[in-house]
Formats: C-alpha cells, sequence, structure tokens
C-alpha cells in the first residue's frame, strides 16, 4: 500500500511537472526571442544570467501553482486546477514583467508577453484537463466504506458522489452494527473508512485499528477536534501535553494584523475607486435608492457594527423585518445587484470598515446579531467564531461556498482562528482571489433555508 501510494504521487507529480516545463519552455522561447536582446544592450551579462531568470520564472511558477493547488492534478477537479493554473500565470507573468522592464530600463513593448500569458494559460489548461482525465484511468477511484451514526447521511454520500473518479462509497455501516463487525469489513474490502458522525469510544476504536492496519481513514472532524488542532506540544517531564491557549492571536499577530489592514485598505481604496464611483452611479440610476446598504453585524467579541455594502436587493428587500440570507435566483437581487455581486463589487465599500477597524481583510465573516441568535439556539458553540475580527474573506470562504452549512462554516472558522499566522493571512488574501472564478461561491442559500441554518437545528447538532 505504501509503495502505491508513493507510485501514485510520482505520477501525480509527474503530470503537473510537464504542465509547468510547457509554460515555462514558452517563457524561454518568448524570453530569447524578444526581451533577452533588449536586456543585454542595456545590462549585458553572460548566458547564465538568462538562465538565472528562467530559474526564477520557474520558481515562482512553481510556488504560485502549489499554493492555489495547480499541482493537484487528479486531486482536485478539473476545472478547479484549470483555474488554479491560470491565477498562478497571471501573477508569475507580471512579476517577471515587471522584473524585464527594471532589468531593461524602459517599459517593454507589451502584445507579445500578452501573447505568452495567453498561450501559456491555454496549454497550462488543456494539458491540466487531459492530466485530469488520464490519472482515473491509471489509478481507479478507492472503495470506501461508510461508517455512520443516527446523523443523516444524504449530505456527505453526495460530496463523495460529486468526485466519482476518487471515491466509491461502496457500503454503508451503522456503528450499531459492531466495532468488531465493522473492523473485520474494513480490512477484509475497502481502500478506505469515512467515519460520519460517530460517539468518541466507538470513533477512536475504529481508527486505532485502521492505524495499526495502514487503512486509509476519512473523519469527520468535531468541534473539539478544531480547537486541539492549534494546541501547542509541550512536555512536562516525561509526559506528552497539549496546551490550548485561552486567547486567540498574541499581541505581536495583532499588530502585524492591523497593519497589514491598513496599508492594503488604503491601496486598495485608491486603486478600486474608479470602480465604486461607476459602482455607485449604476445603482443610484437603476431604481433611484439608496446607493449603499448598511446593516448591523457583529465583530470580535460581538461587538455590533454597521457594515457597508453597495445595494444589490430592491429597498423593500426586508420590508417584514425578518433577517434573511440571499436564496438562489432571489427575486429581491436588481439586474444591478446581479451583476455587482458576481463580480464582488458590492463588497468593496467594507474596504473603509477595515481602515477603520471595525474589520480585517482575513476572518470569519460577520453575521448579523439575529441570525447569531437563531446559530446559538442549536449550536452554543458559534460564539466561539467571535474570539477574533470579523473578516472581508475568511477560511469559509475560500474552502467553503456560500450555502455550506454553518456548522462546516464554523469548522473551518475554528481552523483559522487555531491555527493563525501572518503568512495564513496572506495566503489566502491570494486565494480569495480564486473564489472569484468558481461559481459555486456566490450560490444561495436553498429554498427551504431562510438562513443558512436548516430548518430541522437537530441535522446541525453533533
Amino acid at each position: 500500500m505504501k509503495k502505491l501510494e508513493s507510485f501514485k504521487r510520482v505520477i501525480q507529480l509527474f503530470l503537473a511537472g510537464i504542465g509547468l516545463a510547457l509554460q515555462v519552455w514558452l517563457f524561454s522561447h518568448f524570453y530569447y526571442m524578444y526581451y533577452a536582446p533588449e536586456i543585454m544592450r542595456k545590462l549585458p551579462f553572460w548566458n547564465k544570467g538568462h538562465l538565472a531568470i528562467i530559474f526564477i520564472y520557474a520558481v515562482l511558477l512553481y510556488m504560485f501553482s502549489t499554493m492555489y493547488g495547480a499541482m493537484k492534478v487528479g486531486r482536485l477537479k478539473a476545472a478547479e486546477v484549470a483555474i488554479s493554473s491560470v491565477i498562478s500565470t497571471i501573477f508569475t507573468a507580471a512579476i517577471m514583467y515587471i522584473q524585464i522592464c527594471l532589468m531593461s530600463f524602459q517599459i517593454m513593448y507589451p502584445w507579445n508577453y500578452l501573447r505568452m500569458v495567453v498561450e501559456q494559460m491555454v496549454v497550462g489548461a488543456v494539458w491540466i484537463v487531459f492530466a485530469s482525465w488520464l490519472y482515473p484511468h491509471i489509478f481507479p477511484a478507492r472503495k470506501l466504506l461508510l461508517v455512520h451514526g443516527d446523523r443523516p447521511i444524504d449530505e456527505i454520500v453526495s460530496k463523495f458522489e460529486s468526485r466519482k473518479d476518487k471515491y466509491i462509497i461502496s457500503k454503508t455501516m451503522n456503528v450499531s452494527e459492531g466495532v468488531d463487525k465493522i473492523c473485520a469489513e474494513a480490512e477484509e474490502r475497502y481502500d478506505g473508512v469515512v467515519i460520519w458522525d460517530i460517539p468518541a469510544i466507538e470513533r477512536n476504536n475504529i481508527l486505532k485499528f485502521c492505524y495499526g492496519k495502514s487503512i486509509r481513514v476519512y473523519i469527520m472532524p468535531k468541534i473539539s477536534d478544531v480547537i486541539l488542532s492549534g494546541a501547542e506540544q509541550l512536555h512536562i517531564f516525561d509526559t506528552p501535553i497539549l496546551l490550548n491557549r485561552e486567547y486567540s492571536l498574541r499581541i505581536e499577530q495583532r499588530f502585524m494584523k492591523r497593519l497589514i489592514d491598513i496599508i492594503c485598505s488604503l491601496i486598495l481604496i485608491i486603486l478600486t475607486s474608479p470602480f465604486m464611483i461607476i459602482t455607485a452611479i449604476a445603482v443610484k440610476f437603476y431604481d433611484g435608492g439608496h446607493i449603499l446598504y448598511k446593516q448591523v453585524r457583529c465583530t470580535e467579541d460581538a461587538r455590533e457594527f454597521k457594515i457597508l455594502k453597495f445595494r444589490s436587493m430592491r429597498e423593500d428587500a426586508e420590508k417584514d423585518g425578518v433577517a434573511r440570507l440571499a436564496k438562489e435566483n432571489d427575486n429581491r437581487i436588481t439586474p444591478v445587484g446581479k451583476f455587482i455581486r458576481k463580480c464582488r463589487l458590492d463588497e468593496l465599500p467594507q474596504l473603509f470598515n477595515i481602515l477603520k477597524g471595525d474589520m480585517s481583510f482575513i476572518g470569519p465573516r460577520p453575521e448579523r446579531p439575529e441570525i447569531i441568535k437563531q446559530y446559538l439556539e442549536s449550536m452554543p458553540e458559534f460564539a466561539f467564531r467571535m474570539k477574533v475580527k470579523a473578516g472581508l474573506a475568511g477560511y469559509a470562504q475560500v474552502y467553503g461556498k456560500y450555502n455550506t452549512t454553518p456548522y462546516d462554516k464554523l469548522k473551518l472558522d475554528l481552523t483559522y482562528i487555531e491555527n493563525y499566522s501572518v503568512w495564513l493571512d496572506i495566503k489566502l488574501m491570494f486565494l480569495t482571489i480564486r473564489v472569484l472564478f468558481t461559481p459555486d461561491a456566490t450560490e444561495g442559500v436553498g429554498d427551504e433555508q431562510v438562513t443558512a441554518l436548516k430548518n430541522s437545528a437537530a441535522e446541525e447538532k453533533e
């Protein structure tokens, strides 16, 4: 099994590496044809200097590809990997274009460079589609055994079935059938076990058995598991101890986070001001209503503030006073609103909330007090996400989507809180760009939902 997994990893890296190599080759071709001669006239150096530039390009492309997931051929959907590859190419090309201009002491003619970038994106996307088709033909989908308790399993089964190229839920077993029977079944016929919401004692016994037999396990973590994920490892003499701190961010982390928020919000307010002006005019001209939509939300320690957005719904969207999240194909959203929500232009005024200090760039999305009250009735742990300042985007937005259940969003937000670092903030800021190109990230909640909490609150409990 270990040899097979190692071989799969080698094939995955090989397929992803070919895609990177093709893009690096295209860059080197255009570089030597259009830019190397100009650089040599202004900054003479031997040929190894050109090779160094190509090497830097390759390293940058690899770094961005790793960060965005463009290296995960066969693990993510082909469309997700292709989008990640396009974004990685754009960022890498932009940085190297600036480098080339600096080395040649002039603004280089951009059209050939743009042609190169387009060709790279097309070649990269085509190769990823082919590699994503080839990978499951080499390595068939894993046959999995799903072990569950009383909680409905339709949701998790549908998520695994969305990747039939990787997973096949061959059988489901209720934990009431007995741990011994489940372990015997897992060892005999399956490539992995999915543990879905079962009591801790049975879960631990199954997990330890699978670990001892080198059987792959997929576990739905409980809130306590997520909290412990950020614990510090200590040793009291010869006894290992996990320290879970009583506070979230250390003082130096708070200082750096606030500094980044101030600098980035000022820069982005200046850069996006033309878009904000055009959006404001469009919202006003459509129905003559208010340009901005102000709403009370909660940030760190449940402190209330007024969030700013460009209005995307009718003026009377909540005339009955009931708080509702947007639904799929919500008729309250205006035509202008649909466009600015799709492009995220409605969120731009929140840059002023960030500059003021009510919000941060990265953090759990701020909720309305009345919706938080609903969540707390069935999930008292929902209050944990307010241990840090609310954010324009967050872990749950990058790795979830608009209609991800609040229980799963809570676990994602807690993962961010418990594993916080300045680098994680920077990484999530870059990854947020990918969300703009992901359609399901903007979907509304289902018709049966008033908020993101389903009518059956029991489904959200552990």
